[in-house]
């Protein structure tokens, strides 16, 4: 299948550069041809500005900023987001790409008044999570893991009716250990390797 990996993480020499390297293996490992899209790497501009929000809801003109990344989810039969979770969300970059990129008429279309909103990216099947959470598993379900409910439930809902996901998570990051990060980065290949 084809592949594409979003990856948003500033440090290149980050545990998110690792976690992104064993997604990528992983997927190549199972016979998928896969493209990578380093949000902070190729300079993407997550603000949406007056001009572009203005024509968002106008066909054909909404495209043209992001034309390139909306090439890129079209042509994706599975999308694997590799991020650090801070404040118990994405990072700003990958929440501007997905407030810039999925766009109405490409993404999905309109809701009218006698009908709901329908999706546009058909051609997704799975959609995958690889994170790092500093906070613990309790407390992150406590405050209701809003990145996990905005990729697996709000981004699926415009992909195929039968797309699957897959959330993966290293929790309590910020007093991880080698070994932990070591025993993650098996546990994210193998998950990965089963896509």
């Amino acid at each position: 299948m084809r592949a594409l990996v979003v990856f948003a993480h500033p440090v290149p020499e980050s545990f998110g550069a690792a976690l992104r390297d064993t997604t990528v293996a992983a997927l190549r490992n199972a016979g998928h041809e896969v493209k990578l899209l380093d949000l902070y790497a190729s300079g993407f501009d997550p603000v949406m500005g007056a001009d572009e929000r203005r024509v968002y809801n106008e066909p054909g003109i909404n495209e043209l900023p992001v034309a390139d990344h909306l090439a890129l989810i079209k042509w994706c039969e599975i999308l694997v987001f590799v991020y650090p979770t801070w404040w118990y969300g994405p990072p700003a970059m990958l929440k501007g790409w997905l407030e810039r990129v999925w766009v109405p008429h490409v993404t999905f279309t309109m809701p009218t008044a006698t009908q709901g909103p329908r999706p546009g990216m058909t051609n997704i099947r799975k959609i995958a999570v690889v994170t790092t959470c500093g906070a613990s598993w309790m407390l992150s379900k406590f405050v209701g893991e809003p990145g996990r409910r905005i990729l697996l439930r709000g981004i699926r809902t415009l992909c195929h009716p039968l797309c699957r996901t897959s959330y993966t998570a290293h929790y309590k990051m910020d007093s991880s250990t080698p070994e932990s990060r070591a025993r993650y980065l098996e546990k994210v290949g193998r998950k990965i390797g089963k896509l």
